[in-house]
C-alpha cells in the first residue's frame, strides 16, 4: 500500500516529505512528523494506535487505513476531539467500496420489512492479511446491523450462527486484492451484492484523496465525509 500511495501521490505532484518503514521506525518524532502537512498511516494492528497518537500529539492530521485495532480506535478518536486534532480512519479507502457501503446500508433498510430474508457475509483476501474478518467486512456487517435493526450480531464461520446473527466467512488465498459479498437468502431466492477489487490502486487513490481533503480541518472524519455520502 505504501508503494501504491507514493506512486499515485507523485503522479499528482504531491511531495512525499518522509517515509517510515520497520527499518527506520525509531526516527519518528515531532520534528519529523511536522515536516508533513498530512500523514498517511498504513502499518500493523499492533502499531497503528501509537502512530496515530504520535501524529495527534504533534498536531499533524492523520489518515489511517490500518485495521485490526478497533478496540483502541474510540480512544484515539476521543483524544483527537478533546485536543483539536484531525484524523480520518477508514477500513477501506476505495471509492467503489464506500459506494458499496452505502448500497449495503440501503439494502439492509429495505430488508428490515422482509423477515423471510437472512443475511450472510463473505470476504476473500491474500494469505498475508493479518486480521479476519477484514476491517471492510466488519464495517459491512456493523452497518448492516445498525440499518436493519433486527439482526443482533455476527459470528466468524465455521462457528455456527445463532438466530439473528450474521455468519461471516473469511477466506485467505493467493495474492488477491480483496472481494466482499453480502447475501440475503430466503426459501425461494438469494439477493447478492459484491465488490471485487482488481488491484490496490483504488485503495491507494482513496487514501490520497482523503489526505488532500482533510487539510485545514479539525475533527474525526470518515470516507463518507470525503465523498459526501450519508453515514
Amino acid at each position: 500500500m505504501g508503494k501504491a500511495i507514493e506512486q499515485i501521490a507523485t503522479s499528482q505532484g504531491i511531495d512525499i516529505a518522509w517515509r517510515i518503514t520497520r527499518d527506520n521506525r525509531s526516527a519518528l518524532n515531532d520534528e519529523l512528523l511536522q515536516q508533513a502537512d498530512v500523514v498517511i498511516e498504513f502499518s500493523r494492528p499492533d502499531a497503528a494506535f501509537d502512530h496515530v497518537m504520535l501524529c495527534l500529539n504533534a498536531g499533524v492530521p492523520v489518515v489511517c487505513g490500518t485495521t485490526g485495532w478497533n478496540e483502541r480506535l474510540p480512544e484515539a478518536q476521543q483524544y483527537c476531539r478533546e485536543h483539536g486534532g484531525a484524523m480520518l480512519w477508514a477500513s477501506n479507502f476505495s471509492v467503489g467500496v464506500n459506494l458499496f457501503f452505502a448500497l449495503n446500508r440501503y439494502l439492509a433498510q429495505l430488508m428490515a420489512a422482509r423477515p423471510e430474508y437472512t443475511p450472510a457475509a463473505e470476504e476473500t483476501h491474500h494469505i498475508h492479511k493479518l486480521d479476519a474478518p477484514s476491517g471492510t467486512a466488519l464495517t459491512l456487517v456493523q452497518e448492516l446491523i445498525k440499518a436493519h435493526g433486527g439482526v443482533s450480531g455476527w459470528v466468524l464461520a465455521p462457528s455456527p450462527a445463532a438466530p439473528g446473527e450474521i455468519p461471516v466467512t473469511a477466506i485467505r488465498e493467493g495474492e488477491v486484492p480483496g472481494t466482499h459479498q453480502i447475501r440475503w437468502s430466503s426459501a425461494v431466492d438469494d439477493i447478492t451484492i459484491e465488490h471485487k477489487a482488481h488491484s490496490r490502486t483504488g485503495f491507494a487513490a482513496g487514501a490520497v484523496l482523503a489526505a488532500q481533503w482533510i487539510q485545514g480541518k479539525k475533527g474525526v472524519f470518515a470516507m463518507s465525509d470525503v465523498l459526501g455520502l450519508s453515514a
